[in-house]
């Protein structure tokens, strides 16, 4: 089929988009463009991976399960049909192609572009025109074995992915990936979420009963409700697994005893609902369990907190969670998360932690806090985690990397991830590297750093790559 997009029309998205000087436009090019993407923290499916999914068609891999493209287009007053409803892909889609001018100054415009450029080769600007031509532009492609789920993956230079897994899940896909030998390190993460979750009792029993019967363990009590998660950690040790990973508001801490935590549990059990104290207390104790496993094990434990989650009943009740209604949320961080950091580290029983902060008013209270649990036995044993979620774009980017320089070691971070449900997510990396060489770049320029191009090529091959190589050790498994 001959490509019909072409010539390329967009004037924007040059090679040296986002670089605004030469030396920053040196580091990108020599030096962060070229390596890989270890991307530790992603929502992709297992299943898609190790099954080489195809994709039906262009709304399929690109729209289905994006609340960032869901969000917009509800504010821009398009009709829930053409987002999460009836409508037929290609309606869907055109309606998000008429969507898409109306971002500009939104990262969606700018990801929406590199996506387009970086997996097929379209530079032109994705508008109510141009929609019809590039939808039948890329379901040409995606016909073909290059544009399945590994393919897209090979061709952003991607070694290594972690996807997200309950501690019930049975990694059958990741078992099935490393057997069939593929190039690509598909490797699970523990994310335990629904373990402590006792805010509803019956669905909590229902998850129990789970838990019991793929560890062998039934949580009768809550000594066996860890010993069953103990055995789930040593399963997924076993299959690749080596770090975990938490949602919550905030991290909790209490004197321990405060409650009967046996009490408590039976209580969930008797169906029974906790205060939210008692709630809060429960989830203290379970992870700093958690947290004590995760230490014996040497994994890296990762807490994304500051999320306000379906903050929206009406729509929750219509189209269920992760659909585009969670915000930034103003919980207090610093005061509970420095006790159970330190609970941990009392007993050197800290494992390797990233934080991860939504709201950008808690960034300088995150880069403080990661320095004081650094011992010297691990380089950047505790991370302050690059911007998450609402903050990784541009704006956000900036802040996170300038708070973590100022307050913190910046030639120590671990880089940036997907923390996304989308094979076409990882132009994501691009956009973080690219932002990374202009900060540097324009402190080169503005007499702040020495125009040394092997050690500032080197720290951003570091950032971008080499901590993460050393610093997780996946590579080892």
């Amino acid at each position: 089929m001959e490509n019909i997009l072409k010539p390329k029309t967009t004037t924007f998205l040059t090679e040296d988009f986002l670089l605004q000087s030469d030396f920053a436009k040196t580091l990108y090019h020599n030096h962060a463009k070229k390596m890989p993407i270890i991307d530790y923290h992603c929502h992709l499916s297992p299943h898609d991976i190790a099954t080489n999914r195809q994709f039906k068609n262009f709304s399929d891999i690109w729209l289905a399960g994006d609340h960032y493209k869901w969000r917009a287009m509800r504010t821009l007053g398009v009709n829930e049909k053409y987002i999460t409803g009836d409508a037929s892909d290609k309606e869907k889609f055109q309606k998000w192609a008429e969507s898409v001018p109306h971002t500009l100054r939104n990262p969606l415009y700018h990801w929406t572009h590199l996506e387009l450029r970086a997996y097929f080769g379209i530079d032109k600007l994705l508008t109510a025109e141009t929609g019809p031509a590039i939808y039948d532009q890329v379901n040409y492609l995606l016909k073909e074995d290059d544009y399945r789920t590994r393919g897209l993956l090979e061709k952003m230079n991607v070694e290594v992915v972690c996807t997200t897994d309950d501690p019930t899940d049975s990694l059958e896909y990741h078992q099935a990936a490393k057997k069939e030998g593929i190039a690509l390190k598909l490797l699970p993460a523990f994310r335990p979420d629904k373990a402590y979750g006792v805010e509803n009792p019956a669905a909590y029993k229902e998850y129990l009963q789970k838990l019991g019967d793929v560890s062998g363990i039934m949580p009768t009590s809550y000594e066996n409700l860890l010993a069953a998660l103990e055995n789930r950690v040593a399963y997924f040790h076993e299959n690749g697994g080596r770090l975990s990973d938490h949602g919550l508001e905030q991290l909790y801490f209490f004197e321990k005893g405060k409650y009967n935590i046996q009490a408590l549990f039976q209580s969930v059990l008797d169906g029974k609902e906790l205060s939210i104290e008692e709630v809060a207390y429960f989830k203290f104790e379970t992870l700093t369990a958690l947290s004590k496993m995760y230490h014996a094990k040497g994994w890296t434990q990762q807490y994304h907190l500051g999320a306000l989650r379906n903050t929206n009943e009406r729509m929750l009740r219509v189209l269920g969670p992760d659909t585009g209604f969670d915000s930034i949320g103003d919980f207090t961080q610093a005061t509970a998360l420095s006790k159970f950091l330190n609970n941990l580290d009392s007993s050197d029983q800290l494992a390797k932690t990233i934080l991860y902060n939504l709201n950008p008013a808690d960034n300088e209270v995150m880069a403080t806090m990661v320095g004081n649990y650094n011992d010297g036995s691990v380089k950047g044993k505790v991370q302050f985690g690059s911007g998450w979620w609402y903050l990784d774009q541009k704006d956000g980017m900036e802040k996170q990397i300038n708070t973590l320089s100022n307050m913190g070691i910046l030639s120590c971070f671990v880089g940036m991830l997907t923390d996304s449900r989308s094979f076409l997510s990882f132009p994501r990396h691009e956009y973080f590297r690219r932002i990374l060489c202009n900060l540097i770049g324009n402190d080169v320029v503005n007499g702040q750093l020495p125009a040394d191009e092997p050690w500032l090529g080197q720290l951003v091959e570091n950032i971008c790559y080499n901590n993460a190589r050393e610093y997780f050790g996946f590579y080892e498994v």
